[in-house]
């Protein structure tokens, strides 16, 4: 995703320098050089060592270890195409604002003339302090605000560094990169709800938050969007609202034509009552209740039989079908027996009987399956950087 790209990453003192490990990693991860310089103060927080291994460049901390000609401030900003500091702690960003160039990062920071991220972390009450918010205000930075949660002094408030996915989405954002430009994706997320009568209904434990989050990273790869949800969600890219399974399919159907993707991340009820009451269904001495259920349509096949029927003359102009399916046992097995089945272009494949991924978790794992036979484990990660590399996998 960053192929041909140099981030300059720089770390401060602060006590969430351990975090940017992972972040190191989500920049190799999407083919980014990365260049990691600190603060020698940031060194009792994370050592030299790991930077090195995890960047695979040496790291940088002494402001007149020059090897060659070039001054080792310059020479780093003229290499990188951004630069972030992260965490960013109250001294560092006054400084900056100040101008003072007292330690190599400090210098490079006053010399670098393309984008900057700050992600500022600390306490609670240093955020808040006037002084530091004017010299927060002087920088024509990007500021990547700290988030509110319990902090490692003991306090509770406004500090905690934000998080890693939101500082590499940014970067992505102002390095232009915009693989989706141009083309549409049509996402569908949540359980939908099929009405019994007017206080009951029949649903599943879908949370939809990794249709969200594919959602999201789709609109910042510069995707036109379109979410299909049975969640209240307010987004800036366009949001339909829907209940029921043949509420979603008739939404997607609406799409069909313009989409050149659609992504079914939703999970579709199987069954809805065949007469639903008008009035609330009353108590009676009976133990027992009875409930006729019909079979929902299958969007996905129908959505693959569709494409199925193109012209082959308009084949290449109908959308990518992408298929969800949730297993409790047999993952693959029954992964593969589904994308034989469905008919679509690609398969992921979830495992919910793990409680640590899945419905109503922040995280994931997955199984790309394609249509010609191919898989893809994408091992356990928060469900934005999960939905980042599927669109890798399937537009790469």
């Amino acid at each position: 995703m960053l192929s041909g790209k140099t981030v300059l990453l720089g770390v401060t003192g602060g006590i969430a320098a351990y975090k940017v490990c992972e972040l190191i990693r989500m920049y190799k991860r999407a083919n980014a050089e990365v260049l990691v310089v600190c603060t020698p103060n940031a060194l009792n927080f994370v050592t030299k060592l790991t930077l090195q291994n995890l960047s695979k460049n040496p790291v940088a901390v002494e402001e007149f270890d020059v090897k060659d000609f070039n001054p080792e401030h310059i020479s780093y900003a003229d290499r990188a195409d951004i630069m972030v500091i992260a965490p960013a702690t109250a001294n560092t960003i006054s400084k900056i604002a100040q101008g003072v160039c007292d330690n190599l990062l400090t210098s490079i920071a006053c010399a670098f003339t393309k984008p900057v991220i700050i992600a500022p972390a600390m306490n609670c009450n240093m955020w808040e302090n006037p002084v530091l918010q004017e010299n927060l205000n002087k920088l024509h930075y990007e500021i990547l605000e700290p988030e509110s949660g319990y902090l490692a002094c003991g306090y509770e408030g406004k500090g905690r560094l934000c998080a890693l996915e939101k500082i590499f989405d940014k970067t992505v954002e102002l390095l232009n990169f915009k693989p989706l430009n141009g083309k549409k994706i049509v996402i569908t997320s949540g359980g939908t709800i099929e009405d019994i009568d007017p206080v009951r209904y029949i649903s599943n434990y879908s949370s939809g938050k990794m249709g969200l989050a594919l959602a999201d990273v789709a609109k910042n790869l510069g995707a036109d969007v379109t979410l299909i949800t049975t969640k209240d969600v307010s987004r800036k890219y366009n949001v339909i609202k829907v209940k029921s399974a043949l509420d979603m399919k008739a939404a997607v159907e609406k799409e069909f034509d313009s989409a050149n993707c659609i992504i079914m991340a939703a999970a579709v009820a199987d069954y809805r009552v065949k007469e639903i009451s008008q009035q609330k269904m009353k108590k009676t001495s009976d133990d027992e209740i009875s409930l006729t259920l019909v079979k929902n349509p299958d969007i996905l096949k129908e959505l693959c039989t569709r494409k199925k029927a193109c012209p082959p003359d308009l084949l290449p102009s109908c959308p990518m079908i992408v298929g969800f399916c949730a297993e409790s046992e047999n993952l693959l097995e029954n992964a593969k027996e589904k994308i034989s089945r469905k008919g679509c272009d690609y398969l992921i494949a979830n495992d919910i009987s793990r409680k640590d991924i899945g419905f109503s978790s922040d995280y994931n794992e997955v199984t790309i399956l394609d249509k010609n036979g191919g898989t893809k484990k994408l091992e356990r990660a928060d469900k934005r950087t999960i939905a980042r590399r599927i669109f890798e996998e399937i537009y790469g």
